[in-house]
């Protein structure tokens, strides 16, 4: 099969288009024929070698955790999925080496779910990791109707999800971007607001009192924006570890689950959750689309496909 690889940390120069067997699909595993795949921060940090230290790693590795597909092959038991079933999944695995940016994956079933007709291949790929935060964050946080949120990025991959989740929940959003994703933060549900001096200013005219949950996806907001919680607020971050150290909330580590996934596409089916898919690289490729998220202008997802 086909698939991109690396042999050593390094730049997106050392992704190359290889050829690899198929993998062998385990008992509680399937075989998903790869449609299309996306590019999450992680996958350029991880290639670059930042997560050395928390993930054995064996080379070469064909990056990606993001995935949408067709089922291939099923495992001895995996009653949760059939051949032909269209799917979609976080396949996220204890150690580095065999990711989604290849012709096939081997995908635990925990990892995957039915992927939901209102979402093409490419939206679908663009959901896991992003949508999986997003929804992860916002349970953990408590968020519930009538809270006010504020969320850091909110134009981005992660924060766009969290804004429509926890509008869909009942709660009042204020999403932090660049004045020029205003109108996009406001066609989720939320009410932007320009990141940069004057920020804590800008919040605090629009919500007074504080507010109730801070959701930070960029990192490097904790000690200007804290000030703004309410006294019985929580702020969660899965950028900034002082959250928890030094500010009494959360740092969190996005798991895979096929609930969680089944929830997101039951949104999507109820027409509560979209995906902006930013741009769109074929497998070959991949170097050029990891290039594309280092910049960190995405608006919405970076999808590859195959």
């Amino acid at each position: 099969m086909r698939a991109i690889t690396y042999s050593s940390y390094g730049s997106a120069d050392n992704l190359e288009l290889s050829e690899l067997p198929v993998p062998k699909v385990g008992p509680d595993s399937v075989l998903v024929r790869v449609k299309a795949a996306s590019v999450n921060p992680v996958d350029w940090k991880v290639r670059e070698g930042y997560l050395d230290g928390l993930m054995d790693t064996v080379f070469p590795v064909v990056p990606g955790w993001d995935v949408a597909g067709v089922v291939e092959q099923v495992g001895l038991d995996t009653p949760e999925f059939e051949v032909g079933d269209e799917v979609f999944g976080y396949v996220r695995k204890d150690w580095m080496q065999a990711g989604t940016f290849a012709e096939y994956v081997a995908a635990p079933v925990r990892t995957l779910a039915k992927k939901p007709a209102a979402w093409s291949f490419e939206e679908a790929a663009g959901v896991p990791l992003a949508g999986l935060t997003a929804l992860q964050t916002i349970d953990r946080a408590g968020v519930s109707e009538g809270d006010t949120v504020l969320v850091h990025a909110a134009a981005g991959g992660v924060g766009s999800f969290a804004v429509q989740i926890a509008t869909a929940r009942g709660a009042r959003v204020i999403g932090t971007a660049s004045e020029k994703n205003h109108d996009y933060v406001r066609s989720l549900g939320g009410e932007p607001v320009a990141y940069g001096d004057g920020l804590l200013a800008r919040v605090d005219e629009l919500a007074p009192d504080g507010v109730d949950v801070i959701l930070d996806y960029v990192g490097g907001v904790m000690d200007t924006t804290s000030e703004l919680l309410s006294d019985l607020g929580v702020v969660v971050s899965v950028a900034d570890p002082t959250a928890r150290t030094e500010h009494d909330g959360i740092y969190a580590w996005v798991r895979p689950s096929s609930d969680d996934l089944d929830e997101l596409g039951r949104m999507a089916e109820a027409g509560a959750l979209s995906v902006r898919v930013d741009q769109v690289f074929d497998l070959a490729d991949a170097a050029d689309a990891h290039r594309a998220s280092e910049t960190g202008h995405a608006v919405g997802k970076i999808v590859v496909r195959v």
